[in-house]
């Protein structure tokens, strides 16, 4: 187990098995909001665990963060993916604070209030390019203001604090990027496209209008540029390669119990997907090895910022979230084969069509055909490592 906080693990597996677990078919069919996990994990107080001790939250590592959403992943893609992107937002706020007597306030408030954290880096115009924006944070003395037409922002309107990405001021060039921390009562939001998808359904990644007002000791102090590279790249890649395993995971399981009930129906043979399944388990296995290999070596470099800014890095990085995102795909797709028929309906134990969705949506998550050209570009001046 990656993660070694086992009383909060434990935790997220219970909500899983529980709550998570029981609403997943409703979510995704209403395509509604998972709002009984999300209750549930700020009754566990949950959302804050990667606060630190000292501001009343856990103090939890990534690790931790990886290994509930790996166990949430299990139970409901909607509420893992929820929570992982709240968990990103937590990290920006925690690790970026420096010495800013307001970060300091609002981790506590984020302990008391378990306030659900949404992101709006996403804009209409830049093509995708989180590392651009047109919007800008327009300055008054102490006071700030911005408009954003954000394309996507998860559970916008479900969150109790958004997460914006800006120019640092109007005149800045599109790449000089600020982060800053809007709670509910500083913005409204106008829905200007609806979340209408083949799968993820629950996260209702709606397009909104963002208008907010607020103060300068909102933003961030480290430019987001830093940001995006120490934590809020690492941490995504991670967190959502984490619970798409954790999908992948209870594929798998599904296609197990098929065979071994397969195989008491007919004693002392082996069943005709029995060989696939062991395939897959070895899919399986090099999946997780990946992922735990990639946590542990962000872990050990995370508070050295020349470190993570190496080239190997970014490579290593984009490579776990691409090819995690294609090998869970084809771990399901194989899950589906071994369950045959019972696994592509929706009304058996065995069915795998929910997982099979909500997977296509990891290719289209910072879209592996943008992560690759990043790499080709990176590989022509990486010095190749080639040891062990």
């Amino acid at each position: 187990m990656l993660g070694r906080r086992l009383d909060l693990i434990e935790k997220a597996r219970a909500i899983g098995q529980s709550v998570a677990g029981p609403n997943a078919g409703a979510v995704d069919k209403d395509g509604r909001f998972p709002a009984e996990s999300i209750a549930a994990l700020k009754d566990a107080k949950l959302l804050s665990a990667f606060v630190p001790t000292k501001y009343g939250g856990e103090g939890c590592s990534v690790g931790d963060l990886l290994s509930i959403c790996h166990a949430l992943g299990q139970h409901c893609s909607a509420s893992a993916m929820v929570f992982a992107m709240h968990q990103i937002q937590v990290a920006c706020a925690v690790r970026h604070a420096g010495s800013s007597a307001y970060f300091a306030d609002y981790q506590r408030e984020l302990v008391k209030q378990q306030w659900l954290l949404a992101s709006a880096t996403s804009e209409a115009g830049i093509g995708g390019d989180a590392r651009s924006s047109s919007c800008a944070v327009e300055q008054s003395g102490q006071s700030l203001a911005l408009t954003k037409n954000a394309t996507t922002i998860s559970y916008g309107a479900h969150a109790d604090g958004i997460l914006a990405t800006a120019r640092r001021n109007p005149d800045a060039p599109a790449s000089d990027q600020v982060l800053v921390a809007l709670h509910k009562k500083d913005y409204a939001l106008e829905r200007t496209s609806n979340w209408d998808t083949l799968g993820m359904r629950g996260t209702c990644s709606n397009g909104f209008l963002l208008k907010a007002k607020g103060t300068m000791d909102q933003v961030l102090p480290l430019p987001y540029g830093d940001i995006s590279a120490h934590t809020m790249l690492p941490v995504s890649h991670l967190t959502w390669a984490a619970l798409w395993l954790g999908i992948a995971t209870d594929a798998v399981s599904r296609a197990r119990s098929f065979i071994r009930t397969e195989a008491r129906k007919k004693p002392g043979s082996v069943p005709a997907g029995a060989v696939r399944l062991a395939e897959v388990v070895n899919m399986l296995q090099l999946m997780k090895a990946n992922v735990v290999a990639c946590a542990e070596h962000y872990q050990a470099i995370a508070d050295q910022p020349e470190a993570l800014t190496a080239i190997g890095v970014a490579i290593e990085l984009n490579n776990l979230k691409a090819g995690t995102s294609q090998m869970a795909l084809q771990v399901v797709h194989h899950a589906m084969l071994i369950c045959g028929i019972h696994g592509y309906k929706n009304d058996t134990k065995f069915s795998v069509g929910r997982h099979l969705r909500d997977l296509h949506s990891t290719v289209l998550m910072v879209n592996n055909d943008r992560l690759f050209g990043i790499t080709a570009s990176l590989l022509l001046v990486h010095k190749e490592d080639t040891t062990l």
